[in-house]
C-alpha cells in the first residue's frame, strides 16, 4: 500500500495517467477468453509484481519503469504481429487499439526514465 500512497502524492496529471494505465490494462479481464487478453493480463500481473519488488528495494525512482520495459515491450511486439486477428473485432479490437497506443506511449516515457536513472538521475 505504500506504493499507492506515493502515487497519490504525484501531480494530478501523473495520477490520471497512472490510473488510466491501470484501467486500460485491467480491462483485459473483460476479454480474458481471448488469447491476446490473457497475454495482456499476464504481462500486467508480472509488471505489478516486479514494480512492487523494485519499489520495495529502491523506493519511488525512475527505474520503476523497467518493469514496463521488460513486460510491455515483448507484449506490444506480440500484439502488433497479431493485429490482423483483432483489427475488426468490435469492442475487443477497439480495446486492444487503445491498449497498444496507451502502453506504447507509456513505454516511450519508461525507456527515457530508465536511461535517465542509469545516467544518475534517481528521483
Amino acid at each position: 500500500m505504500e506504493f499507492m500512497a506515493e502515487v497519490l502524492k504525484q501531480p494530478w496529471w501523473l495520477k490520471s495517467w497512472i490510473f488510466w494505465l491501470i484501467l486500460v490494462n485491467t480491462a483485459s479481464v473483460v476479454f480474458v477468453r481471448r488469447l491476446e487478453a490473457r497475454w495482456v493480463l499476464a504481462a500486467w500481473v508480472g509488471n505489478a509484481v516486479l514494480m512492487n519488488l523494485l519499489y520495495a528495494q529502491l523506493g519511488y525512482v525512475r527505474l520503476l519503469g523497467l518493469s514496463h520495459v521488460i513486460f510491455w515491450t515483448p507484449l506490444l511486439v506480440y500484439l502488433y504481429r497479431r493485429r490482423g486477428e483483432w483489427a475488426g473485432a468490435g469492442a475487443y479490437g477497439a480495446w486492444l487499439k487503445v491498449l497498444v497506443f496507451t502502453d506504447a506511449a507509456s513505454l516511450l516515457i519508461d525507456y527515457l526514465d530508465v536511461v535517465r536513472y542509469l545516467l544518475g538521475e534517481r528521483a
